[in-house]
């Protein structure tokens, strides 16, 4: 198991040839971030979840009651075990109402009846939503914000050659230690509380995204790619702000805002996803490293992994110029950008 551990952290895998972890400890005046660093992200990941928790439930859900949200009232179904325990199996077919009927002694209008109010019941409300919706557009407002207030002084925020000046000797900020362990601490807990979270249509895109997140932000984390590491969290951020923003209002009704904010979020994330983010970052991380040192591993690993995330711009992208689609040549029901705003991270 140690030799294993030992092959997985071997430095020509990671770092370039001419470079060993031994390279990347604190020396010289410079600071860098370690792998141990990233235990950090534990209690911020639980405090994450408290902290959500009180503030879905202290400031959230006042706000959606201020802004006409109304709480849903929920028709309880009989208690059933018979119809329970096959609900909980899958949905019946034509064919199964009569068994059930039988087993139940139940009419087949009844047994209908109360399979339509138990798939009630699980629908999230628009309560809920909007408290999901509204902890996530807190978090990204900070983040986006404190992103910028932790790049706009750097000469590699405005020529990303600079990224690699001096690469990887490269001294680790506070603000860049502050931004990476509290995002990789909130995608942590997205991650965790997926599960429990409204089901999205794009669950296993969601899964995939929080995890090639997590890994790539870590891997940059480790082998000190920590400037191009905050302008991909910044680049994210940015649109994500938007989209939250319009969720709010579509689930306050606010109609003309809601559209507004989604028309402008879809501005936002074609330039931030579809051109910065490859023509950009990527072109940064693909085309300049071999300047300074051969390609090895961890070079393409890190590419292989943006290139996963631009996959996944692609396909929110068709849902949204899907969505602008029906904005310009038809009309569309506000309930509609609710279908389409859940499925886009």
């Amino acid at each position: 198991m140690l030799n294993s551990w030992r092959l997985f952290w071997w430095d020509r895998l990671w770092l370039p040839g001419n470079l060993t972890w031994a390279d990347l400890e604190d020396k010289e005046g410079r600071v860098y971030a370690k792998a141990s660093h990233l235990y950090a992200t534990i209690p911020f990941t639980v405090g994450f979840l408290l902290i959500r928790f009180i503030f879905e439930r202290w400031i959230a859900t006042p706000l959606a009651l201020m802004a006409g949200v109304k709480r849903r009232i929920r028709v309880q179904t009989e208690d059933n075990p018979i119809l329970e325990h096959y609900y909980s199996r899958q949905s019946p077919s034509q064919a199964d109402l009569t068994g059930l009927c039988k087993k139940s002694g139940l009419s087949v209008r009844q047994v209908e009846r109360w399979f339509r109010r138990r798939r009630r019941m699980d629908q999230p409300g628009v309560l809920r939503k909007f408290t999901e919706a509204c902890w996530r557009f807190f978090f990204y407002l900070l983040a986006f914000g404190g992103g910028i207030l932790a790049v706009y002084d750097k000469e590699w925020f405005y020529d990303t050659k600079e990224v690699w000046t001096g690469f990887p000797k490269q001294s680790m900020l506070d603000s860049q230690y502050w931004y990476y362990i509290l995002e990789m601490s909130f995608y942590c807990s997205l991650l965790l509380s997926v599960a429990f979270d409204i089901k999205r249509k794009d669950f296993r895109e969601q899964i995939i995204h929080h995890c090639a997140t997590l890994v790539l932000l870590s891997f940059s984390w480790c082998v000190n790619y920590i400037r191009v590491g905050t302008l991909v969290m910044l680049v994210h951020d940015a649109s994500d702000v938007l989209l939250e923003s319009a969720k709010l209002f579509n689930y306050a009704k606010w109609e003309t805002t809601c559209k507004s904010l989604f028309v402008l979020f879809a501005i936002v994330f074609m330039l931030t996803r579809l051109v910065i983010f490859p023509f950009w970052l990527i072109h940064c991380t693909w085309v300049y490293p071999p300047h300074y040192y051969p390609p090895f591993f961890g070079y393409y690993f890190f590419n292989v992994m943006l290139l996963i995330l631009q996959a996944l711009h692609l396909f929110w992208a068709y849902l949204i110029l899907r969505m602008v689609h029906k904005f310009v040549f038809g009309k569309v029901r506000l309930s509609s950008i609710t279908t389409t705003a859940t499925t886009i991270l």
